[in-house]
């Protein structure tokens, strides 16, 4: 995404959103799908991958093989849980916009293990990516079709109930706990990890 990792940290604010990820996702996709020659793909994430996944097959249900959500939350319905969620993405790029990249030394798993480029991206994104705007995503929930795995360390606590409610709103959605594991449940415990990915995507023959 953009601000992470390898990506570039455009200097405009505005280039960085929901829409514009959703618009990279696709772009990425059009590229290996014409590659390989395939027409839908299996998308998923973890945390805000995950919901950047969620708001991509409500722009490209089409193009969703299946979906796989890990330590995710789909938003809110609550005007106040929204705000209360963007002050603490306006924390996090405060805290990052004085600390540079080093803020990062004191977050989760994930975090510490992450490589980006520019500070300055972290920041810009999560003043206009991780906050959230509206509900159209979770209100989505209940149309996706795709067969979803959703996923999370049962430490992750303040995930447990959005995905206890994305499990009952998404219609084939699969829900699986890793004991012992944080918000990087891939990180905390690969092994289960990843034989739970294996066992979702066998039994759905994808």
């Amino acid at each position: 995404m953009r601000g992470h990792g390898r990506s570039s940290s455009p200097a405009d604010p505005a280039r960085y959103s929901r829409d514009a990820t959703v618009g990279d996702m696709a772009a990425v996709l059009d590229a290996v799908l014409d590659a390989v020659g395939a027409t839908t793909a299996i998308v998923g994430g973890l945390s805000l991958g995950g919901y950047m996944s969620l708001a991509f097959h409500r722009a490209h249900p089409e193009r969703v093989r299946a979906l796989l959500i890990f330590d995710t939350g789909p938003g809110f319905k609550n005007p106040k849980s929204r705000a209360d969620w963007n002050r603490s993405a306006e924390r996090t790029a405060a805290e990052l916009d004085e600390k540079g990249r080093s803020a990062l030394r004191t977050r989760s798993a994930e975090r510490q293990l992450a490589e980006h480029r520019d500070a300055r991206g972290l920041v810009l994104a999560a003043r206009n990516m991780l906050t959230q705007h509206d509900a159209t995503v979770i209100e989505w929930l209940p149309h996706i079709e795709a067969p979803t795995l959703v996923l999370v360390g049962a430490d992750d606590e303040p995930f447990l109930a959005a995905t206890d409610y994305m499990a009952k709103k998404i219609p084939h959605a699969e829900k699986v706990v890793i004991a012992n594991a944080g918000h990087a449940a891939n990180l905390d415990q690969p092994e289960a990890f990843n034989q739970s990915v294996r066992s979702f995507l066998d039994a759905h023959r994808l």
